[in-house]
């Protein structure tokens, strides 16, 4: 990538962020949903902070026990300490760690982002809390652990993932009879959107909160009337993350077809989003978001195709593509909204996006 980085920095020259450093990253073979999931944390600067102060931490105190935590603090630090501005990385100890801890991700096979997304999110979790547990002194803030009857139970480390990715759900469910509200929390670190043609993400945001009415078969049973009645139930954000990470379900299984299909669906992604279907007493329910990183599926199917990323970085848009890095203006982003026809020659669509909340202090 010798000429691509020479272009890069020719093209950003004295506008280059200081310390800042733009790197690409090898594909071993079908590792692009890796890689583009990377860049994306790697430019969520939250994260990326509390990495690399995680491996300055272990290297004081000695080697750690070698988990997907400190292989992804050991890339990210490779990359941060980088002498060149731009080049290629060989992130090649962390995804054999990855194939190691889920045979998922062994085979050659194309795989998903956000199944990827998901898994490393809860790998980093699961690490720290068992870091946590086995050292009293470490730094965490208490949670209490609800079981599913909303019942309190035993405490557990808040961990500086959840800090940065996790809010909160409320799903509200209100009895036709007696008008009795049985509220019930679920914590989440990404929201799963269903997608419509000719949509947007805060439309998108609005029907995932939409009433739904239970009647018939799907009557809810109210613990104050003590029987089965018609009800309607809606699910709101309760606490809104620091940083909210979206995922556009472009993947829809098909009865007819027997098998998944791609939804090619036009749908806008705001560079600015304000969430619209917070709960009436959440705080900072005015707050504003700002995109940063959008990974883009590419392909017409779910079992092929590519991944790339796009991130903002020192209000500059980047594309990434594996080990190529270039510039780009910031109205390319909207070349990856999606199609107005079902079948189009563009199969370049948003996948996930992120989001970080203009003041943090309003977030959860």
């Amino acid at each position: 990538m010798g000429a691509t980085g020479s272009k890069l920095e020719k093209a950003l020259g004295d506008q280059f962020p200081e310390g800042e450093r733009y790197f690409g990253l090898e594909n071993f073979g079908n590792t692009c949903y890796c890689n583009s999931v990377l860049q994306a944390l790697y430019f969520c600067i939250p994260f990326r902070d509390q990495l690399l102060d995680y491996y300055g931490r272990i290297k004081t105190v000695g080697e750690a026990e070698e988990n997907l935590l400190t292989c992804l603090a050991d890339l990210f630090t490779q990359i941060n300490s980088q002498k060149k501005k731009t080049g290629v990385i060989a992130p090649k100890r962390f995804v054999q760690r990855v194939k190691k801890q889920h045979e998922l991700f062994r085979s050659y096979m194309h795989q998903d982002a956000h199944e990827f997304l998901n898994f490393l999110l809860n790998q980093l979790v699961e690490a720290l809390e068992k870091e946590a547990k086995s050292d009293p002194t470490a730094p965490a803030s208490p949670e209490k652990k609800s079981s599913d009857n909303g019942a309190t139970g035993e405490e557990h480390p808040l961990t500086w993932v959840h800090k940065i990715f996790q809010g909160c759900l409320t799903n509200e469910t209100r009895c036709l009879r007696c008008e009795t509200i049985t509220a019930k929390d679920e914590k989440f670190l990404d929201l799963s959107l269903d997608i419509e043609q000719n949509s947007s993400v805060t439309s998108c945001l609005r029907n995932f909160s939409s009433t739904e009415t239970l009647i018939a078969d799907d009557k809810f049973f109210c613990d104050k009337c003590c029987s089965l009645q018609e009800a309607q139930k809606r699910m709101k954000i309760k606490t809104q993350p620091r940083i909210l990470a979206l995922h556009l379900k472009r993947f829809k299984y098909m009865e007819q077809l027997g098998r998944y299909k791609k939804l090619s669906y036009r749908v806008v992604f705001p560079l600015e989003l304000k969430l619209c279907n917070t709960a009436e007493d959440a705080p900072g329910s005015e707050s504003e978001y700002s995109l940063f990183a959008v990974v883009v599926h590419v392909g017409s199917g779910p079992n092929h195709g590519h991944y790339v990323s796009l991130v903002k970085s020192h209000n500059h848009w980047l594309f990434f593509d594996d080990e190529n890095v270039e510039m780009i203006d910031e109205s390319y982003v909207q070349t990856f909204f999606g199609s107005t026809q079902e079948y189009s020659n563009n199969t370049d669509h948003g996948y996930i996006l992120f989001y970080e909340c203009l003041d943090p202090a309003k977030a959860s």
